[in-house]
């Protein structure tokens, strides 16, 4: 009787971290499509470069996106905890780059970056797109 109490118990754990994931990028894209979309889309380069693929992508490299120098010169590539550091203060991640926006709340942050990902490929060396850039 205890170990099926367990169990039971154990299941309900499960169940709800798998709930508690889908529901953070459901809510991601909530946040993305009410906080973002001024200035980014998914699949067209607006204000902000396009983001659907930025997880695995090198930062400044969107293809046919024309980056501010400071953007250009950075080498990082996108990763969760590297977006969820420019999500809290882009000035510290690329110095000199033009996004003059944050996510306050780290749950909002977490959500938006699963979401990303959720809609970014697989992570490999094909994921990333460097285009020249004008500006230099």
């Amino acid at each position: 009787m205890a170990m099926r109490l367990l169990c039971v118990l154990l299941l309900g754990v499960l169940g709800l971290s798998v709930g508690a994931q889908a529901q953070s990028v459901a809510r991601g894209q909530a946040l993305f499509e009410s906080r973002c979309v001024a200035c980014h889309s998914l699949d067209a380069n607006r204000v902000g470069p396009a983001l659907r693929g930025v997880v695995g992508r090198t930062a400044g490299k969107a293809q046919d996106y024309f980056y501010s120098e400071a953007m250009a010169a950075a080498t990082q590539v996108w990763d969760a905890p590297q977006l969820k550091a420019w999500l809290t203060n882009p000035e510290t991640v690329v110095p000199g780059q033009d996004m003059n926006y944050r996510l306050d709340l780290a749950q909002d942050r977490d959500d938006v970056v699963a979401y990303l990902a959720s809609v970014s490929p697989p992570v490999s060396s094909a994921t990333s797109h460097p285009s020249p850039n004008p500006r230099k």
